[in-house]
């Protein structure tokens, strides 16, 4: 499911003439939850005549729509590829790096699982499809449901890197589209396990993991296995609009936006 959403201020609703339009594409990570609560921080700060749209569909998908001119900001759990920063300068459009937060990677299961915890080494298996029964990590006898991310997600291979040691995904896993899905199948199915972002990791009906006996809490973050920065990237001459935006999230009332949805301000680490 894709996640399209737009803010339209009442002022932008009446035709005013000065409205000006923000879209950022990319992340669902970023655009599903945090960005749409920041826009709305950045109208109430005196930018009402600001109209967002916000397509979270996918880290992959930002670089494109920055090289076609699309969207004005791209939003990205990972870091730009090399490729796609090139692809966008033969597009004439030359992509700046603006790192907005910290999010943690957390291992979910069922409420009712008596797994509380797991290793590194366990999660590597689990999610290559080594271990295949909840049995043989000290769970009920059972079969081990996987839930990933797409294949356009930055997570998608965040996780692959960080936690599979660059090792593919068993055939059998279910990609979803967001995190909110995982979440919301993982709660449904006693058997299942996914990965998501902080900010869902109380999703009801889901538990979040110790790994290697460190909690998955925003004060653990330095220490957690599977921390990653994520970013915004913008033309190196962005509109004005964008640069208000961004300049908005880094500033003290942005950060708190950011801790208060789920995410970890760069400061605090």
């Amino acid at each position: 499911m894709k996640h399209i959403i737009t803010f339209i201020t009442a002022a932008a609703m009446l035709g005013v003439a000065n409205a000006q339009t923000l879209s950022l594409k990319g992340s669902d990570t970023l655009g599903a939850k945090l960005v749409p609560q920041l826009a709305e921080g950045f109208k109430a700060a005196g930018n009402k005549s600001v109209k967002f749209e916000i397509a979270a569909e996918g880290s992959t998908t930002a670089f494109p729509a920055l090289a076609n001119g699309t969207a004005q900001i791209g939003m990205s759990s990972r870091k730009v590829k090399d490729e796609e920063r090139t692809f966008c300068r033969t597009k004439g459009v030359y992509i700046k790096e603006h790192q907005i937060c910290y999010d943690m990677i957390c291992v979910i299961v069922n409420k009712n699982s008596p797994v509380a915890k797991l290793t590194k080494a366990q999660v590597a298996k689990i999610f290559t499809g080594q271990i295949k029964d909840w049995s043989e990590i000290g769970g009920a006898p059972g079969k081990i449901s996987i839930y990933t991310r797409n294949t356009s997600s930055g997570t998608y291979k965040d996780w692959q890197k960080l936690a599979m040691g660059g090792r593919d995904y068993p055939s059998s896993s279910l990609k979803m589209a967001g995190n909110e899905q995982i979440a919301q199948e993982v709660a449904k199915n006693p058997g299942g396990i996914g990965y998501v972002g902080l900010a869902y990791a109380k999703t009801a009906g889901t538990k979040a993991l110790a790994i290697d006996d460190i909690e998955p809490l925003a004060k653990n973050a330095k220490g957690y296995a599977y921390s990653r920065p994520c970013f915004l990237y913008a033309p190196d001459k962005p509109s004005a609009e964008s640069a208000a935006f961004m300049a908005y999230i880094e500033s003290a009332p942005g950060q708190d936006i950011v801790r208060r949805v789920g995410f970890i301000p760069v400061k605090d680490l």
